[in-house]
């Protein structure tokens, strides 16, 4: 069976924990395509040219240490406005997307460019305030240095980057589902992605 479940949506509105989670309950295959972006990136902080980076790109590049920093997150944000860059992930996206046995796939621009016909589209949003402290939270956690109004800061230049880009930028299908995550559990947005992708599946 192939089946294509495509969530889209702004940093830490949720949309990376929705997925992992609809993947395991319908035994779906997970890509978390940011991280595609964020080893590109981590690539071009070592060196390697923007094109370079995505041609050269292998699935071990995923595994690397470093992938969530700050540094890394901005640097992804703007090889991912490069059209060459995006042109040379594509195809290692839209194979993943179409293997046997159905997959996730989580990014910026999944429902409109990398899979628009996919089975069901989400788009995971929630207030800047609200991701920001999600964000903050997660970077102290992780030992980085941060402050609130840094991270809220990064956060609104990093949209304003995905969504202004040329190539790909970053919005919700029009086919899409809206799923704002502001006032919502964990539990229940990941119940309301589960719902939709049932939904789909029953109609065969």
């Amino acid at each position: 069976m192939v089946f294509t479940v495509a969530i889209d949506g702004p940093a830490a509105a949720g949309k990376g924990t929705i997925s992992r989670a609809v993947a395991a309950h319908f035994g779906f295959a997970h890509l978390d395509t940011g991280l595609i972006y964020r080893a590109t990136g981590r690539r071009v902080l070592d060196g390697d040219t923007p094109e370079q980076a995505a041609r050269a790109l292998k699935p071990a590049d995923l595994e690397a240490d470093g992938l969530r920093t700050p540094e890394v997150a901005q640097a992804a944000s703007r090889v991912a406005a490069i059209p060459e860059v995006r042109a040379a992930l594509v195809e290692f996206q839209r194979d993943f997307a179409r293997r046997e046995g159905g997959a996730v796939l989580d990014g910026r621009d999944i429902g409109t460019v990398i899979c628009p016909n996919a089975e069901v589209k989400l788009f995971v949003t929630a207030s800047d305030e609200v991701r920001a402290d999600r964000r903050y939270r997660e970077l102290v956690e992780g030992g980085h240095d941060v402050t609130p109004d840094g991270v809220l800061a990064d956060l609104r230049a990093r949209d304003a980057r995905d969504s202004g880009r040329e190539a790909a930028p970053m919005t919700a299908a029009a086919d899409a589902l809206l799923l704002d995550t502001s006032d919502m559990s964990i539990d229940a947005a990941v119940e309301a992605a589960v719902a939709a992708v049932a939904a789909r599946l029953a109609q065969g």
